[in-house]
């Protein structure tokens, strides 16, 4: 099972990556950079904690997870 900081690192991770696609999709559609930086930081705040509860609630889940026996 994952640590919650393992899945906070995790969500911030791949939010890095979300956020940089996001930035550039706003500057082509907007051509404003402070437009689309503002856009880039509300997203990957609201998306980092979105994943991070998303990953804490599928722990909980037992659908798909094999179990071992020793």
């Amino acid at each position: 099972m994952d640590s919650h900081s393992r899945s906070f690192a995790k969500a911030l991770s791949r939010r890095v990556t979300g956020t940089v696609d996001t930035i550039i999709i706003s500057l082509i559609v907007t051509g404003s950079i402070k437009l689309a930086a503002a856009i880039g930081v509300t997203e990957v705040i609201t998306k980092s904690l979105l994943y991070y509860f998303h990953e804490r609630a599928w722990l909980k889940i037992p659908y798909g997870r094999k179990t071992t026996t020793v």
